[in-house]
C-alpha cells in the first residue's frame, strides 16, 4: 500500500539542547489508523507537531501526502484534518455559529448539519459553547476536524472526557471514516482505545520508538500468565518444574509464551492430583501490559536500577 505519512530518522530538539525525539523511523499507509502511543514525556506530541506540519524537524525528513507539510503547508493544510487536545472556542457562540465560522476557513468544507450530525451534536446545533459538557466539546472538536473532507485525520486524545457510549460512538465513526479511505493517526491514553481501533501501533520512549506493529504482533511478545490459588497444604513446589511457577504463599503465577501447552499441562497435573485451582485465571498479555513493562523499564532506569 502507499505510504501517506513517512518519518526518517526523524529528530526535534529544543532550545538548550533537549532532544525530545532522537532519531525516529515509521510510516503509515493510505486507509490505515495507526496510534502512536507512549509514556508521559516520551516525544508523542512534539512528533505530532511535525507531522502537522507546526514545527520544522531539526534534522531527518517528514512527508505527509508526498510533501513537506512544514515547507509545502498549503498543499498539505487543505487536505488534512486536526482535533487537537483542546480547542479554543468563542464561548458565546452557538455551537452551528462555531461550525460555520470554522467553515469559513475551510476548503470545500462539509454542511454544518452534516459535520454535528456525524459527531452526535445534532439536537445542540443551537446551544452555546459554554454549555457544552467536557465530552460535547470534545464531539465539537472532532466536527471541525472532519469539516474539511480530510484524507488525513489527526486525532490527539479523541476520546478524552466522553462517557461509554460516547467513546463507542467515536470508535465507531473512526472506523467508518477508516473504511471510507481516510488515513488516521492517533495518539490516546486510552490503551483499550487503541487496541480496539488501531491497525498498527508504536510505542514511544525518551524520543525514540521502542516497539512498534500490529497489537497483536506487540503483545505477543510479552508471555501470558495464569493465576491461581493452591488449597490449604498443597506447597507450589508439588507442581510440574516445567511450569516454572513463582508463588506468594497460596498465590501461585505462571509466565509463558505458550498458553495453551502451560494450560494443559497445569490442568492435567490438577486432575490427576486431585487438587482444585482456586481462582483459575488463564489470558494473554494484553497491551496494557507491554505499555506497562516500557513504563516500569522507565523508572529503573530513572533510579539506576
Amino acid at each position: 500500500m502507499t505510504n501517506v505519512i513517512e518519518a526518517e530518522d526523524v529528530r526535534r530538539t529544543y532550545a538548550g539542547g533537549f532532544e525530545a525525539v532522537t532519531g525516529i523511523t515509521f510510516s503509515v499507509a493510505a486507509g490505515e489508523i495507526f496510534a502512536l502511543l507512549g509514556t508521559n514525556g516520551a516525544g508523542k506530541t512534539s512528533t505530532v507537531e511535525l507531522l502537522e506540519g507546526l514545527a520544522r524537524p531539526s534534522a531527518g525528513t517528514v512527508r505527509v501526502l508526498g510533501h513537506d507539510p512544514y515547507a509545502e503547508r498549503s498543499a498539505v493544510r487543505p487536505r488534512i484534518g486536526v482535533m487537537l487536545q483542546e480547542g479554543g472556542f468563542p464561548s458565546d457562540l452557538t455551537v452551528t455559529e462555531t461550525v460555520r465560522m470554522w467553515a469559513g476557513c475551510t476548503t470545500g468544507a462539509r454542511p454544518a448539519g452534516e459535520a454535528l450530525e456525524m459527531v452526535g451534536l445534532g439536537g445542540r446545533s443551537r446551544v452555546r459553547v459554554k454549555q457544552l459538557s467536557g465530552g460535547e466539546k470534545r464531539r465539537l472538536d472532532l466536527a471541525l476536524a472532519l469539516l474539511g473532507r480530510p484524507e488525513v485525520l489527526f486525532l490527539d486524545e479523541p476520546s478524552t472526557g466522553l462517557d461509554a457510549e460516547g467513546r463507542r460512538d467515536t470508535w465507531e465513526l473512526v472506523r467508518g471514516l477508516r473504511d471510507a479511505g481516510t488515513t488516521v493517526l492517533l495518539t490516546t491514553h486510552y490503551l483499550e482505545e487503541a487496541e480496539a481501533l488501531a491497525d498498527r501501533l508504536a510505542i514511544m520512549h525518551r524520543g525514540r520508538i521502542v516497539t512498534a506493529g500490529t497489537p497483536a504482533e506487540v503483545t505477543a511478545e510479552r508471555p501470558a500468565r495464569i493465576r491461581f490459588s493452591l488449597p490449604e497444604g498443597v506447597p507450589a513446589g508439588r507442581l510440574p518444574l516445567t511450569l516454572r511457577a513463582a508463588a506468594t504463599g497460596r498465590r501461585v503465577e505462571i509466565r509463558t509464551h505458550g498458553l495453551q501447552d502451560a494450560l494443559g499441562e497445569l490442568l492435567l497435573w490438577a486432575r490427576e492430583t486431585g487438587v482444585r485451582l482456586e481462582g483459575l485465571d488463564a489470558r494473554a498479555a494484553s497491551l496494557e501490559e507491554a505499555f506497562l513493562e516500557i513504563a516500569q523499564d522507565e523508572r529503573n532506569e530513572t533510579v539506576g536500577v
